[in-house]
């Protein structure tokens, strides 16, 4: 399969000025893109990105070279790459590793088309049954031996045609179809007491996270609670400059005593729509938004006075991470619904 040059570099987009490119704000970056000023931090973090600071200014700001490779891991994210393998290309960008990790990743579409193929010949050839014989029941169709080695045999290993180029809108387009989500849970969040940890400022989210790794290591919480559950959120959110904040909460006994600068608050609970992503997927934010926007039996249900509308991330699993000092590696993405 070729690829197309003019394709490519018209998904490359260069952002200049009328000298030579300047630096570059992280908001200014972060709506260019619609990357979340949050994404940026976090490709920070994990070594995919690298920003400066300019003298006597408090913003991140981004060059020409750091602006290239964001545009490389959007790319890359949209043909599924995941970010860890990302990382191994940035580190060894040599012909041999990016050909290993997509044909890794080539094989495993295969594998998941040639399964969904034979799904849908299975399935039709079970419609094709029942639309010939109307009054055919359920269980005469699903367990018997004649229509299901008919199915099986008309299985066949085709080949699924492509154009040899395709254009950025097809490669968008199938994003949009690959994102949209199936497997959102609705549960119920019980009223509980918490613990919160909040700071505003430079990195809100390792700041607040090590005065709860503090708080929690100090009462020794997940003995004396093993069924604690931790939360997070913006608070505030970012909205067009650097500096933001973020709130953990960790569920603890109403007995419990707490000292500043933690604070103990009450969480109302009620009615979610959860999505789980691996850490650092925090775009899926949006995939669940249009989920909800698009449900037909559930709304959004703002919830205040915490931040985010009431949206939530519940860190899993709290009680291992505390108990061993593992990373977390999954959230759920918690929005506030309410049935129509």
């Amino acid at each position: 399969m070729t690829v197309d040059l003019d394709i490519v570099s018209s998904f490359i987009l260069v952002v200049e000025r009328e000298d030579n490119m300047e630096l570059i704000t992280i908001s200014e970056v972060s709506k260019t893109f619609n990357v979340s000023t949050r994404m940026l931090r976090y490709y920070e973090k994990i070594g995919l990105l690298t920003s400066l600071k300019k003298e006597d200014y408090a913003y991140r700001v981004y060059d020409e070279k750091s602006i290239l490779q964001l545009q490389q891991i959007i790319l890359l994210r949209k043909l599924r790459v995941s970010l860890k393998q990302i990382g191994v290309i940035f580190s060894n960008p040599d012909a041999k590793t990016i050909v290993d990790i997509f044909t890794q990743n080539l094989n495993e579409i295969n594998d998941e088309m040639t399964a969904l193929s034979t799904v849908r010949i299975v399935l039709g050839k079970f419609v094709d049954e029942l639309r010939i014989q109307s009054k055919l029941s359920l269980e005469k169709v699903l367990f018997s031996d004649e229509v299901v080695l008919e199915a099986i045999n008309s299985l066949s290993l085709s080949k699924i045609s492509f154009k040899e180029e395709r254009s950025m809108d097809d490669l968008h387009k199938a994003n949009e179809v690959l994102t949209v989500l199936t497997n959102v849970r609705i549960i119920y969040l019980p009223p509980c007491t918490v613990v919160s940890s909040h700071y505003i400022g430079e990195n809100p989210e390792d700041v607040a996270g090590k005065m709860m790794d503090k708080f929690v290591e100090s009462v020794r919480l997940q003995n004396i609670k093993s069924d604690l559950r931790m939360y997070g959120f913006n608070n505030p959110s970012p909205s067009g400059s650097e500096t933001y904040g973020y709130e953990f909460w960790v569920t603890v006994s109403d007995g419990l005593d707490i000292v500043e600068p933690l604070e103990k608050k009450k969480f109302e609970g009620g009615l979610y729509a959860a999505h789980c992503i691996k850490i650092g997927d925090f775009h899926e934010w949006q995939f669940l938004d249009d989920w909800v926007k698009n449900s037909k039996e559930y709304e959004y249900d703002e919830r205040e006075p915490h931040g985010m509308g009431g949206c939530l991330e519940e860190h899993l699993n709290a009680y291992t991470y505390f108990d061993n000092s593992e990373d977390f590696t999954q959230v759920d993405l918690l929005m506030p619904v309410r049935k129509k």
